[in-house]
């Protein structure tokens, strides 16, 4: 049964319209999983965006190891299946830590160490998970001697199938396998010309009968395999006494690769549909951009900043308000659950919520006995059960007087927020949206309306109270005009200017905040503006004292020593005091004197190369040529020089026979040697002038598809590679282009 956290998230995950977004991402886990990955998030995201760097296969299908740690435990006798779930999980382990990746992954997989033990069991089993037989003496002795008995009915059926007796009673000449029976298909009164038993009726009436003649050889095949089941018991109970040794090493593969399935599904399933993956950030702002919903099809992207407490969501009816809501509480969900979505990762933005809360659905019920309005308040009222929850609730108003609900909802709201909740509301009452329009924590957003085309956009705008339509969306679903007109004139001209007076009122007054904060937003960044220039002035000062100390100190140096050299009448001693002051006084740089007017023709030189001027598009901008090379310099980099005249060249024709290909082949090469066939390859293809070949390399253990990688990417004429199409290799050859 499950618990009451995993039914509660079924619902939710219902109501959001994800249900076929969850279940075909679960078609990626290589076993059943929850989709809370439990332990540090960030860590976990940190690993699956590790691991979505690096292509790889997909792990087999595992099964659950809680019975086989239970057998394992106990000292149980686990069969074949059971042991080959195991060697599976190390298999794939061995796959990846044989690759020797970097980074975090290359560490992950570094901590297998597998036992020798395991190997010794490992060995017996093939790739499909069947025993081995040829590593036991007597089972391949017993497997040839039942090779031996089919042969020998697989005879006396022939014979018999050609007897002359026989023949007229046969529907066929072929032999058919019934319940694991030889069988014959024959006419009825076959019994006088053969004795057998019958095993089942055919649809046109015929008979499947097994013939007494290969009824002997049929025991001995029972016999036979009565022994074999002897010999692999015998095998199940070594092999699980092993295992039961390595209990450790079994319970980190399990755990491992339990972690390891979370990360991969979420990898492979988002490069299936082109998904990002996202994680929640550590706060409750929610800036979606681009996003879709998964269950709509060729939808509008959303883009919504639902950085306040409380979204408010107004408009016309069946203008995408409910998606709009659905679409902000999936996100949110995805993102905790770390589960891939469509939107723009680096724009987006997706707080952290410890709980995810819906208020959708009509909660009046025949079952229940309870109104529409009731439901809404029982509803309600578990809300403030919950801290730091996301809460989303669809038409607010619904079942009751609309004043009353206003001032209700009103205050249920306020309290909400209080408590730290975020709430995303859909409504048509134009007074609650009011009400609520004056907080600075309130964000309004309205669906919009094309009046022209009399058609919702399923667009959205930010900060205004939106018109419900009612009038317009009940013409565009079939109600006759006239009724509509006597509903709009019983309505009134006057409640229809006021509510285009409230609306109008909410876009001015949400105009008039932003401009505020327009305002107050470019004030703050004069004012640190002036403090930065106020700063620059303080420490210019600064600079300016502490040189003028330096300079006015060397001068008092300079003086004393002159006059001391004057006193003693030392006329060589004042000049060296002279010269010394001179030399601590600022040096004034002569510029070396060049002519900057160039022309196309000239010879200069730019740095250590010489060259030819060969184009100008100003005074500022040259094109020279430097040993056949052009490039463009600005021309005070340029000085005039006289060029060598270039020595001439030799011209050497080449005559190779083309004898590439467009295929190499490197099964069963070492990589060292690989990679020198590889590269004779290319250069004759180059040669030949092949501008696209394919490399089979396999995949096996990964070494040789790692060196294959790799002298692909470090070769100069190589432009880009990939894996081949899955009819010319798939992963185990890859198109090279040059």
């Amino acid at each position: 049964m499950k618990n009451d956290k995993a039914h509660k998230l079924e619902i939710l995950i219902k109501q959001l319209d994800l249900v076929e977004h969850i279940n075909t991402f679960k078609q990626f886990f290589s076993r059943e999983s929850s989709l809370y990955i439990e332990g540090d998030q960030e860590l976990h995201f940190r690993y699956i965006k590790a691991l979505d760097k690096i292509e790889f296969n997909a792990p087999p299908k595992i099964a659950e190891f809680s019975q086989i740690k239970g057998h394992l435990k106990k000292r149980g006798v686990l069969n074949f299946e059971q042991i080959f779930e195991i060697i599976k999980v190390a298999r794939y382990f061995r796959y990846f830590k044989n690759r020797e990746l970097d980074g975090l992954i290359g560490e992950w997989m570094d901590k297998f160490i597998i036992d020798e033990r395991f190997l010794e069991i490992e060995e017996y089993f093939t790739h499909d998970g069947l025993f081995n037989e040829n590593l036991d003496e007597t089972l391949y002795g017993l497997s040839q001697r039942i090779k031996e008995h089919k042969n020998d009915m697989s005879g006396a059926l022939k014979r018999m199938m050609s007897s002359s007796k026989l023949a007229g009673y046969l529907v066929d000449t072929q032999v058919h396998f019934i319940n694991d029976e030889e069988c014959l298909l024959v006419r009825g009164g076959f019994n006088h010309v053969l004795k057998g038993a019958v095993i089942a009726r055919s649809s046109g009436g015929f008979f499947y009968v097994s013939p007494d003649t290969i009824l002997k050889s049929k025991e001995k095949i029972r016999y036979i395999e009565q022994e074999r089941e002897t010999i692999f018991y015998d095998y199940a109970k070594k092999f699980s006494a092993k295992l039961g040794e390595i209990q450790p090493f079994i319970f980190f593969l399990d755990k491992e690769f339990d972690k390891f399935d979370n990360y991969q599904a979420r990898v492979l399933f988002a490069r299936s549909k082109n998904y990002q993956i996202i994680k929640s950030k550590n706060d409750s702002k929610i800036v979606l951009s681009n996003f879709t919903h998964p269950a709509l099809h060729k939808a509008k992207p959303i883009n919504v900043d639902f950085s306040k407490n409380i979204l408010m969501i107004t408009g016309v009816n069946a203008g995408g308000k409910t998606m709009l809501l659905k679409s902000i509480l999936a996100s949110a969900l995805m993102a905790k659950y770390i589960i891939p979505m469509s939107l723009d990762e680096n724009k987006s933005h997706i707080g952290s919520f410890k709980t995810v809360l819906s208020i959708i659905d009509d909660p009046q019920n025949v079952k229940n006995d309870i109104s529409t309005f009731a439901g809404r308040m029982q509803e309600f009222s578990k809300i403030f059960e919950y801290k730091s929850a996301l809460v989303g609730v669809d038409e607010i108003e619904l079942g009751t007087d609309s004043d009353e609900a206003a001032a209700l909802f009103k205050v249920i709201l306020d309290d909400l927020i209080k408590r730290g909740q975020k709430v995303v509301v859909t409504t048509h009452h134009k007074r609650l949206a009011a009400l609520m329009a004056d907080r600075d924590d309130v964000e309004l957003m309205a669906a919009l309306y094309d009046e022209e085309a009399r058609m919702p956009t399923y667009e959205f705008m930010q900060g205004i109270i939106g018109k419900s339509y009612a009038f317009e969306t009940a013409s565009r679903y079939g109600i006759a005009n006239r009724l509509v007109a006597e509903a709009k004139s019983v309505y009134g001209d006057n409640s229809e200017r006021l509510n285009l007076l409230i609306e109008r009122g909410s876009q001015l007054e949400r105009e008039l905040k932003q401009k505020h904060k327009k305002v107050d937003d470019k004030l703050e960044e004069l004012r640190l503006k002036e403090l930065g220039l106020k700063e620059q002035r303080e420490k210019l000062f600064r600079e300016l004292d502490e040189q003028k100390y330096a300079l006015k100190r060397s001068y008092t140096v300079a003086i004393d020593e002159a006059k001391i050299a004057a006193k003693a009448g030392d006329t060589k001693a004042i000049h060296r005091a002279m010269n010394k002051a001179n030399k601590k006084l600022p040096q004034e740089k002569k510029q070396e004197v060049q002519n900057l007017e160039f022309k196309v023709g000239d010879k200069v030189k730019y740095h250590s190369q010489k060259g030819i001027i060969i184009s100008m598009r100003d005074k500022k901008d040259a094109t020279i040529e430097i040993e056949g090379m052009r490039i463009r310099v600005k021309t005070k980099q340029l000085k005039h020089t006289q060029i060598v005249k270039a020595k001439p060249k030799t011209n050497i024709n080449l005559q190779v026979e083309k004898k590439a290909g467009l295929k190499c082949d490197l099964h069963g090469m070492r990589a060292d040697e690989a990679v020198e066939v590889l590269d004779k390859f290319i250069s004759d293809a180059l040669i030949s002038g092949w501008d696209e070949v394919i490399v089979y390399h396999g995949i096996g253990t990964g070494k040789l598809s790692f060196a294959v990688k790799n002298f692909l990417i470090a070769h100069p004429r190589v432009k880009k590679f990939d894996d081949a199409p899955q009819h010319l290799g798939g992963f185990g050859a890859k198109m090279v282009s040059l």
